[in-house]
């Protein structure tokens, strides 16, 4: 039985990975580490409450008396680091959260893996050969592209965000510890994520909740920003399939394949409202446009061909199919 300390899995994407993981899974125990900030919520988590190979510790992955308190009471054999502050917005008014979280814990938690598993830089202890580091990360690294081209693992990194600037510096300092040290470590940057358990402040559970409040649902400048839009569980197995199986030192895109602007958005989860839970007027009524965000990239879209080649993986959930799951999540949660 092998222990893998999982990061910030309170939140969204973590949320919907550790279920799946521990169902797919016998041989893990699972150790959550998360400072239930403002994305985190162990409701998110209730369903793994009762079983015995999953725990939840409350702490800061900058604390590194903490993390390397963990590493030696669990014997950790393996992180999947999902922990981030990752609200752009906040970025552009707290960057200096961003930072210490996103930067310095990502370093605490490295730092203190390639220490617990290696002997010095390219030599792992015995008992900790092949243990592996897999860090999460996001397409916003790569900046925003024009009206034609997908962001490829060969993209040069263009952040233009506090928050995209921290992700980059992060992954950064994974690949340093590859390249210098010899770490086994993975890297996975993916696309706008959406599905249950998403935290209320981000566009599609901000949408359905005012529409259901109904109050206005604002939209970012003329709303033709588009984003790659990917279903959270294809999105976990991609991360199931490059902690497995990708290549030490590679880094793998994760993209839906769904090319959508804010517009269509707003307008396809109006219209599934409309049908679903009827007014007398449209929702599309309450879409306001309001100033846009500072540095608002205009377009992100990934190519996944590396993962889908190297590894097998594919997107199972189709847009339509996947966007009403998620109103039908919301809607029991804002009933």
């Amino acid at each position: 039985m092998k222990t893998l300390l999982l990061t910030g899995t309170a939140g969204f994407i973590g949320s919907n990975f550790v279920p799946y993981f521990l169902e797919k899974y016998k041989e893990y125990n699972l150790i959550n580490l998360d400072l239930l900030t403002y994305a985190g919520n162990l409701n998110n988590l209730n369903e793994c409450n009762e079983n015995p190979r999953y725990k939840f510790i409350k702490g800061d992955i900058c604390n590194r008396e903490l993390v390397e308190f963990i590493f030696d009471e669990y014997d950790i054999r393996g992180v999947i680091h999902f922990a981030a502050e990752s609200h752009v917005d906040n970025s552009i008014k707290n960057p200096a959260i961003f930072i210490q979280t996103n930067v310095h814990g990502t370093f605490t938690l490295v730092d203190v893996a390639k220490n617990y598993w290696m002997d010095k830089p390219f030599t792992y202890k015995k008992k900790y050969q092949g243990c592996r580091f897999h860090h999460i990360s996001t397409d916003e690294v790569y900046g925003t592209l024009d009206e034609t081209g997908l962001f490829t693992e060969e993209t040069p990194y263009s952040p233009n965000s506090p928050y995209s600037a921290s992700k980059a510096s992060s992954d950064m300092i994974i690949r340093s510890y590859k390249e210098t040290y010899g770490l086994n470590t993975v890297i996975t940057n993916c696309s706008n994520n959406y599905g249950p358990k998403q935290d209320d402040e981000k566009l599609i559970p901000t949408i359905i909740r005012n529409a259901l409040k109904g109050t206005p649902i604002p939209i970012y400048g003329d709303g033709k920003n588009i984003r790659d839009w990917l279903y959270v569980l294809d999105h976990c197995k991609g991360i199931d399939l490059v902690f497995h199986f990708g290549k030490k030192g590679e880094t793998y895109n994760i993209g839906g394949g769904n090319e959508k602007t804010n517009f269509q958005i707003v307008n396809t989860i109006c219209e599934i409202l409309d049908t679903k839970v009827p007014k007398n007027d449209s929702y599309k009524k309450l879409i306001t446009f309001v100033e846009d965000r500072a540095g608002h990239d205009r377009r992100y879209a990934i190519d996944a061909k590396k993962l889908e080649i190297e590894l097998g993986w594919k997107v199972d959930e189709s847009f339509d199919n996947g966007i009403l799951k998620t109103i039908e999540w919301y809607l029991k949660k804002y009933k």
